[in-house]
């Protein structure tokens, strides 16, 4: 490959190109930009994850009504929605990818009986349960 050459009226001869200031100038222009843009991005990433555990909330509950449609009383735990626990017309297993439910940050969802209800419930963004940012059916 060939570099373009300009003949300057001294005779010297200099190969076209970007000069240092030039790349320099475009990463500092690139870097604006990301420094802007990151902000903004990570907010969303953080509504994405609650609104994805919202729903992984209102599939399990789904899953859980149809386990008491089809026994006639919601499971003791989370854990019998995916294999028998010698129920007559168990149909299940009542979640489809086999495994315990988990919120957007990889933490198991809490599921208590309180009498003929349940709840479901995330620790949400902090990890911590009570904290204000729990995620709950």
């Amino acid at each position: 490959m060939q570099r373009n050459k300009t003949r300057h009226s001294a005779g010297v001869v200099r190969h076209a190109g970007f000069t240092l200031i030039e790349v320099l100038l475009v990463v500092v222009i690139i870097g604006i930009l990301i420094g802007v843009a990151a902000p903004k991005l990570s907010g969303r990433v953080k509504q994405a994850q609650v609104q994805g555990t919202r729903q992984s909330i209102r599939n399990v509950s789904l899953a859980l009504d149809t386990f008491e449609v089809d026994i006639g009383h919601y499971p003791s735990s989370i854990q019998n929605l995916l294999t028998s626990s010698g129920e007559n017309n168990w149909n299940g297993p009542y979640l489809k990818d086999g495994r315990t439910p988990q919120d957007a940050w990889g933490v198991d969802l809490q599921y208590a009986l309180e009498g003929d209800a349940y709840k479901l419930r995330s620790a949400g963004p902090d990890g911590q349960m009570g904290s204000g940012d729990d995620i709950t059916n």
